[in-house]
């Protein structure tokens, strides 16, 4: 396991993923209201750090590929899990693409209006953390 809870690998590991749930959660909220231009400078600047970061990323996962195969897991697991140069820039590539995309947050997908006079509009809202 690398990253911020490496140094206690042994810690339990309902309480990492309940930390790592809250830290989501709350992220989320603060995503929900973003502007657009701040969620694509938030996406380029992540490309902007995998890309800086590749050595040290690439170095940790080969800890994080031994310690799979120590602990036996399958090689379909393994595989998923190994990152490789052409893995990275698929990443940075793909954290660029999504940041050129057009923001569907907020755009109307649908509307009616009901017999009363009620006007209804499906928009698109932000779903949270996945």
């Amino acid at each position: 396991m690398s990253g911020r809870h490496e140094a206690g690998a042994a810690a339990d590991i309902g309480t990492i993923m309940r930390d790592m749930g809250q830290r989501a959660r709350a992220a989320a909220r603060v995503l929900a209201f973003a502007s657009t231009h701040s969620k694509n400078k938030a996406l380029l600047a992540a490309a902007m750090a995998i890309r800086a970061a590749r050595a040290d990323i690439l170095a940790a996962n080969i800890r994080d590929v031994d310690a799979a195969r120590l602990a036996g897991r399958g090689e379909s697991f393994v595989d998923r899990l190994a990152l490789n140069d052409v893995r990275i820039d698929g990443i940075v590539t793909t954290l660029q693409a999504i940041a050129a995309f057009a923001d569907p947050i907020g755009s109307v997908i649908a509307e009616w209006s009901r017999p009363n006079g009620l006007e209804i509009s499906r928009v698109r809202t932000p779903l949270g953390v996945i």
